[in-house]
């Protein structure tokens, strides 16, 4: 397994001290929400703004975009995780939150929306420790953006508004609208993109790949964390009355997410190991497919739900399920490397 840093070995602890730091602060600074609220773009605060762009921006930064046509011509790959990201997981999801939460409809909301927002942050992280295949998680990852610009505010509509219809369910509030979501991920994704994009593209063009990968890309990524982390102390310092009163709904909260992932891992392994994929493509294919963008979906949820609302306290209890538990599954990886992948453990 590759060795991370500290920082990022103890990101469990680092997550788990932005929440308390922020439930303190919450308790203790009264009308802090007011503050924060005075500070808005539209219906988004602006240290939460800018804490969500400086978390996107650093992992956008490391893709390799010249490199896509290497995974675009493995056609079972590609096709494959596309499926899985775009049909699979939002349909898993949606069931999910409907099964748990059908008396709670602002947190069923929250987690539609987060299995809606594909996962192209820390997946690169699991990815690796994992030992998957690095080039094919940064392209799916360039993938997964872009399919996110083109088509989430489409799914979003359909899984909130369209399909309850259909299944004679409560639809979301009439306050949903579909064009707030499209500009929310047009913002919060497409401007960090941009920047990832661009910053690759010049600094490449400017000291070469070598002087990028060694030198600018360690001195970026720690703020992936920092603006994670900035941006989970806020949100929790905003969300401390609800948290710390309904413990049980944030639990409730916690174990669909929880059945997601492991449902989402699990599946996609056996499917990239029937395909033949190996042990690399097919833990790619794993990770991909189980982990959401929450940085993403607490954005979409904020802008058109509010800062304070159930939705976006059901995208900030993500990463607090998400770290953990996909951090055993790295180690479950590994294990069915050695289990199911003899020849190449052994190399």
């Amino acid at each position: 397994m590759h060795r991370l840093s500290a920082l990022d070995r103890l990101l469990p602890v680092w997550i788990a001290a932005a929440m308390v730091a922020g439930l303190l602060l919450g308790n203790l600074i009264p009308g802090l929400d007011d503050a924060l609220d005075a500070v808005a773009i539209g219906s988004v605060s602006l240290p939460i703004a800018v804490g969500l762009l400086v978390m996107m921006y650093p992992v956008l930064a490391k893709v390799r975009y010249d490199e896509a046509g290497q995974v675009t011509a493995d056609r079972r790959l590609l096709i494959t995780s596309v499926a899985l990201n775009w049909i699979a997981g939002p349909a898993v999801m949606f069931t999910l939150a409907w099964v748990f939460l059908a008396d709670l409809p602002e947190y069923r909301t929250g987690l539609i929306i987060v299995g809606l927002a594909r996962c192209i942050a820390m997946v690169l992280i699991w990815n690796d420790l994992a030992c998957g295949d690095r080039e094919a998680a940064a392209v799916l990852v360039a993938v997964n953006s872009v399919f996110q610009i083109l088509a989430f505010s489409a799914l979003a509509w359909f899984y909130l508004q369209i399909l309850p219809r259909w299944l004679g369910l409560e639809t979301t509030s009439a306050g949903f609208s579909v064009w707030t979501v499209a500009v929310s991920v047009l913002v919060f994704l497409g401007v960090p993109l941009l920047a990832g994009y661009a910053s690759r593209t010049l600094g490449e063009r400017a000291r070469g790949r070598e002087w990028y990968e060694a030198r600018f890309l360690p001195r970026a990524g720690p703020w992936a964390l920092y603006g994670l982390l900035f941006t989970i102390v806020v949100l929790f310092a905003l969300q401390g009355e609800t948290v710390t009163s309904r413990p049980a709904d944030v639990a409730r909260i916690a174990v669909p997410l929880l059945v997601y992932f492991v449902v989402m891992f699990a599946g996609s392994f056996a499917l990239g190991y029937r395909l033949g994929l190996g042990y690399p493509k097919t833990t790619t294919l794993a990770f991909t497919a189980a982990g959401n963008n929450f940085e993403l979906a607490i954005a979409v949820s904020i802008a058109v739900f509010g800062v304070t609302s159930g939705q976006a306290l059901a995208g900030v209890v993500g990463p607090l399920i998400e770290v953990p538990v996909l951090v055993a599954l790295v180690y479950a990886a590994l294990a069915a490397r050695r289990r199911l992948y003899p020849r190449e453990f052994a190399t």
